[in-house]
Protein backbone atom coordinates (compact mmCIF):
# COMPACT_ATOMS: atom_id res chain seq x y z
CA UNK A 1 0.00 0.00 0.00
CA UNK A 2 1.52 3.53 -1.01
CA UNK A 3 1.46 6.93 1.00
CA UNK A 4 -2.19 7.62 -1.58
CA UNK A 5 -3.63 5.05 0.20
CA UNK A 6 -2.73 6.10 3.64
CA UNK A 7 -6.16 8.46 4.91
CA UNK A 8 -8.56 6.41 6.87
CA UNK A 9 -10.81 8.65 7.89
CA UNK A 10 -12.81 6.29 10.27
CA UNK A 11 -10.23 4.09 11.89
CA UNK A 12 -9.24 4.36 15.70
CA UNK A 13 -6.03 6.47 16.31
CA UNK A 14 -3.81 4.12 18.47
CA UNK A 15 -1.82 7.61 20.35
CA UNK A 16 -4.68 10.61 20.60
CA UNK A 17 -3.71 14.34 21.11
CA UNK A 18 -6.01 14.61 24.05
CA UNK A 19 -4.98 11.84 26.08
CA UNK A 20 -1.11 12.21 25.47
CA UNK A 21 -0.99 16.02 26.34
CA UNK A 22 -2.25 17.87 29.52
CA UNK A 23 -4.51 20.43 29.39
CA UNK A 24 -3.00 23.76 30.40
CA UNK A 25 -5.39 26.09 31.83
CA UNK A 26 -6.51 29.04 29.84
CA UNK A 27 -4.67 27.83 26.74
CA UNK A 28 -5.37 30.77 24.06
CA UNK A 29 -7.38 29.95 21.60
CA UNK A 30 -5.48 32.10 18.82
CA UNK A 31 -1.92 31.21 18.00
CA UNK A 32 0.45 33.04 16.35
CA UNK A 33 3.54 30.44 15.06
CA UNK A 34 6.52 30.92 13.76
CA UNK A 35 9.90 29.20 12.27
CA UNK A 36 12.88 30.69 13.31
CA UNK A 37 14.75 31.48 16.77
CA UNK A 38 15.47 35.20 15.56
CA UNK A 39 11.24 35.57 14.99
CA UNK A 40 10.36 33.92 17.87
CA UNK A 41 12.75 36.31 20.08
CA UNK A 42 11.55 39.20 18.79
CA UNK A 43 7.78 38.50 19.22
CA UNK A 44 8.76 37.58 23.07
CA UNK A 45 10.47 40.79 23.37
CA UNK A 46 7.79 42.84 21.75
CA UNK A 47 4.99 41.57 23.27
CA UNK A 48 6.55 40.53 26.95
CA UNK A 49 4.47 37.11 26.26
CA UNK A 50 4.67 34.81 29.57
CA UNK A 51 5.59 30.79 29.27
CA UNK A 52 2.50 28.74 30.32
CA UNK A 53 3.30 25.19 28.66
CA UNK A 54 5.42 23.50 26.53
CA UNK A 55 5.90 21.15 23.71
CA UNK A 56 8.69 18.66 23.28
CA UNK A 57 9.65 17.21 19.61
CA UNK A 58 13.63 16.33 20.23
CA UNK A 59 14.18 19.68 22.07
CA UNK A 60 11.71 22.01 24.34
CA UNK A 61 9.38 23.96 22.59
CA UNK A 62 7.85 26.73 24.88
CA UNK A 63 4.20 27.97 24.37
CA UNK A 64 3.57 31.81 25.23
CA UNK A 65 0.76 33.74 25.70
CA UNK A 66 0.49 37.42 25.77
CA UNK A 67 -2.52 40.35 25.72
CA UNK A 68 -2.93 42.53 22.59
CA UNK A 69 -5.90 44.15 21.65
CA UNK A 70 -7.74 43.34 24.55
CA UNK A 71 -7.68 39.43 23.71
CA UNK A 72 -5.45 36.61 24.83
CA UNK A 73 -3.07 35.24 21.99
CA UNK A 74 -0.21 32.62 22.25
CA UNK A 75 2.68 31.76 20.03
CA UNK A 76 5.14 29.42 19.76
CA UNK A 77 8.02 28.31 17.52
CA UNK A 78 7.25 25.34 15.70
CA UNK A 79 9.78 22.79 14.05
CA UNK A 80 10.41 23.09 10.55
CA UNK A 81 9.05 20.28 8.09
CA UNK A 82 5.75 18.79 7.16
CA UNK A 83 5.43 16.14 9.98
CA UNK A 84 7.23 18.12 12.69
CA UNK A 85 4.88 20.91 12.61
CA UNK A 86 1.84 18.94 11.71
CA UNK A 87 2.58 16.66 14.99
CA UNK A 88 3.12 19.87 17.33
CA UNK A 89 -0.21 21.67 15.87
CA UNK A 90 -2.01 18.77 16.69
CA UNK A 91 -0.52 19.10 20.24
CA UNK A 92 -1.81 22.76 20.50
CA UNK A 93 -5.34 21.91 19.58
CA UNK A 94 -5.60 18.90 21.76
CA UNK A 95 -4.59 21.86 24.71
CA UNK A 96 -7.74 24.16 23.47
CA UNK A 97 -6.10 26.24 20.08
CA UNK A 98 -8.68 27.05 17.79
CA UNK A 99 -6.96 29.21 15.59
CA UNK A 100 -3.64 29.51 13.86
CA UNK A 101 -1.61 32.00 11.92
CA UNK A 102 1.98 29.97 10.95
CA UNK A 103 4.40 32.61 8.61
CA UNK A 104 7.99 31.53 7.40
CA UNK A 105 10.12 32.06 4.48
CA UNK A 106 9.76 30.57 0.98
CA UNK A 107 11.95 29.72 -1.43
CA UNK A 108 11.05 31.98 -4.66
CA UNK A 109 9.74 30.06 -7.99
CA UNK A 110 8.54 33.14 -9.81
CA UNK A 111 10.50 36.26 -8.63
CA UNK A 112 8.49 38.76 -10.61
CA UNK A 113 5.37 37.51 -8.30
CA UNK A 114 7.39 37.48 -5.20
CA UNK A 115 9.16 40.84 -5.40
CA UNK A 116 8.43 42.96 -2.23
CA UNK A 117 4.99 41.25 -1.62
CA UNK A 118 3.80 38.77 1.39
CA UNK A 119 2.50 35.89 -0.29
CA UNK A 120 -1.05 33.97 0.81
CA UNK A 121 -1.29 30.42 -0.19
CA UNK A 122 -4.28 29.53 -2.27
CA UNK A 123 -3.38 26.28 -2.10
CA UNK A 124 -0.54 23.84 -1.78
CA UNK A 125 1.07 21.02 -3.73
CA UNK A 126 1.28 17.89 -1.63
CA UNK A 127 5.36 16.67 -1.86
CA UNK A 128 5.01 15.41 1.37
CA UNK A 129 3.65 12.96 3.75
CA UNK A 130 1.64 13.92 6.74
CA UNK A 131 -1.37 15.21 4.55
CA UNK A 132 -1.74 12.06 3.26
CA UNK A 133 -3.21 10.38 6.83
CA UNK A 134 -5.39 13.77 7.54
CA UNK A 135 -7.25 14.12 3.61
CA UNK A 136 -8.29 12.08 0.70
CA UNK A 137 -5.45 11.60 -1.54
CA UNK A 138 -4.89 14.62 -4.39
CA UNK A 139 -2.09 16.66 -6.10
CA UNK A 140 -3.11 19.58 -3.74
CA UNK A 141 -5.31 20.89 -0.91
CA UNK A 142 -6.73 24.06 -1.03
CA UNK A 143 -6.46 26.79 1.60
CA UNK A 144 -9.64 27.60 2.86
CA UNK A 145 -8.54 30.63 4.70
CA UNK A 146 -6.65 32.10 2.22
CA UNK A 147 -9.45 34.85 1.26
CA UNK A 148 -9.86 35.86 5.07
CA UNK A 149 -6.27 36.29 5.25
CA UNK A 150 -6.23 38.53 2.09
CA UNK A 151 -9.24 40.52 3.43
CA UNK A 152 -7.27 41.16 6.72
CA UNK A 153 -3.86 42.33 4.62
CA UNK A 154 -5.86 44.41 2.68
CA UNK A 155 -7.69 46.34 5.57
CA UNK A 156 -4.35 46.27 7.00
CA UNK A 157 -2.87 47.92 3.72
CA UNK A 158 0.06 44.92 3.27
CA UNK A 159 1.44 44.50 -0.14
CA UNK A 160 0.37 40.60 -0.90
CA UNK A 161 -0.23 38.54 -3.83
CA UNK A 162 -1.91 35.04 -3.84
CA UNK A 163 -0.32 32.13 -4.85
CA UNK A 164 -0.23 27.67 -4.90
CA UNK A 165 2.72 26.96 -2.83
CA UNK A 166 4.82 23.43 -3.52
CA UNK A 167 5.36 21.73 0.10
CA UNK A 168 8.06 19.21 -0.34
CA UNK A 169 9.75 17.19 2.11
CA UNK A 170 12.87 17.22 0.57
CA UNK A 171 15.12 20.29 0.38
CA UNK A 172 18.35 19.38 -0.96
CA UNK A 173 15.99 17.21 -3.92
CA UNK A 174 14.03 20.08 -5.60
CA UNK A 175 15.30 19.16 -9.09
CA UNK A 176 14.81 22.01 -11.79
CA UNK A 177 12.35 19.16 -13.94
CA UNK A 178 10.08 19.88 -10.41
CA UNK A 179 10.64 23.43 -10.18
CA UNK A 180 9.52 23.96 -14.02
CA UNK A 181 6.89 21.81 -13.43
CA UNK A 182 5.10 23.37 -10.13
CA UNK A 183 5.59 26.84 -12.17
CA UNK A 184 3.49 26.24 -14.88
CA UNK A 185 0.90 25.15 -12.32
CA UNK A 186 0.82 28.12 -10.86
CA UNK A 187 3.65 27.98 -7.87
CA UNK A 188 5.00 31.49 -7.02
CA UNK A 189 6.80 29.59 -4.10
CA UNK A 190 8.53 26.37 -2.86
CA UNK A 191 7.96 25.44 1.40
CA UNK A 192 8.00 22.66 3.95
CA UNK A 193 4.49 22.58 6.01
CA UNK A 194 1.92 24.16 4.51
CA UNK A 195 0.25 21.08 3.29
CA UNK A 196 0.57 19.83 6.36
CA UNK A 197 -0.75 21.91 8.66
CA UNK A 198 -3.76 22.98 6.44
CA UNK A 199 -4.74 18.90 6.54
CA UNK A 200 -4.29 18.84 9.74
CA UNK A 201 -6.37 21.91 10.27
CA UNK A 202 -9.05 20.63 7.53
CA UNK A 203 -9.52 17.34 9.47
CA UNK A 204 -9.44 18.88 13.25
CA UNK A 205 -12.10 21.60 12.52
CA UNK A 206 -9.95 24.37 13.32
CA UNK A 207 -8.74 27.34 11.36
CA UNK A 208 -5.61 27.21 9.94
CA UNK A 209 -3.93 30.55 8.43
CA UNK A 210 -0.57 31.13 6.56
CA UNK A 211 1.59 33.34 4.67
CA UNK A 212 5.16 33.09 3.52
CA UNK A 213 7.51 36.10 2.81
CA UNK A 214 10.63 34.88 0.14
CA UNK A 215 13.83 34.40 1.30
CA UNK A 216 15.73 32.29 -1.59
CA UNK A 217 15.07 32.03 -5.32
CA UNK A 218 15.23 29.17 -7.73
CA UNK A 219 13.42 31.32 -10.43
CA UNK A 220 16.79 31.77 -12.66
CA UNK A 221 19.80 29.12 -13.77
CA UNK A 222 20.85 28.46 -10.17
CA UNK A 223 20.44 29.01 -6.67
CA UNK A 224 20.27 32.38 -5.60
CA UNK A 225 20.62 32.42 -1.57
CA UNK A 226 19.88 35.78 -1.07
CA UNK A 227 18.69 36.79 2.44
CA UNK A 228 18.08 32.74 3.56
CA UNK A 229 19.59 32.46 6.88
CA UNK A 230 20.69 36.22 6.85
CA UNK A 231 17.17 38.35 7.32
CA UNK A 232 18.74 42.11 8.14
CA UNK A 233 16.60 43.29 11.31
CA UNK A 234 15.10 45.98 9.48
CA UNK A 235 13.17 43.67 7.08
CA UNK A 236 12.55 41.06 10.29
CA UNK A 237 10.50 43.59 12.56
CA UNK A 238 7.88 44.83 9.93
CA UNK A 239 6.82 40.97 8.91
CA UNK A 240 6.65 40.15 12.87
CA UNK A 241 4.35 43.70 13.32
CA UNK A 242 2.32 42.21 10.41
CA UNK A 243 2.29 38.30 12.13
CA UNK A 244 1.22 40.18 15.24
CA UNK A 245 -1.60 42.53 13.95
CA UNK A 246 -2.87 39.83 11.62
CA UNK A 247 -3.12 37.39 14.45
CA UNK A 248 -4.98 40.07 16.52
CA UNK A 249 -7.68 40.16 13.92
CA UNK A 250 -8.02 36.48 13.35
CA UNK A 251 -8.38 36.54 17.07
CA UNK A 252 -12.00 38.71 16.30
CA UNK A 253 -13.28 35.94 13.86
CA UNK A 254 -15.34 33.47 14.54
CA UNK A 255 -14.88 29.78 14.36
Amino acid sequence: MSIIHSFDPAGREIISPSEANEKIPDFPETLLVCFTEKFAELIVGRTGAEQIGAFFAGRTIPVYKFARGGRTLGFYHSPVGGAASAAILEEAIARGGKRFLFFGSCGSLDKNITAGKLLVPVAAYRDEGASYHYAPAGDYIKVITAERLAAIFKEMQVPFVRTKTWTTDAFYRETQRNMLARKEEGCAAVEMECASVMAVGRFRGVDVYQFLYAADCLDGDGWDRRILGAMPDDMRAPIADIALDAAERIACLPH
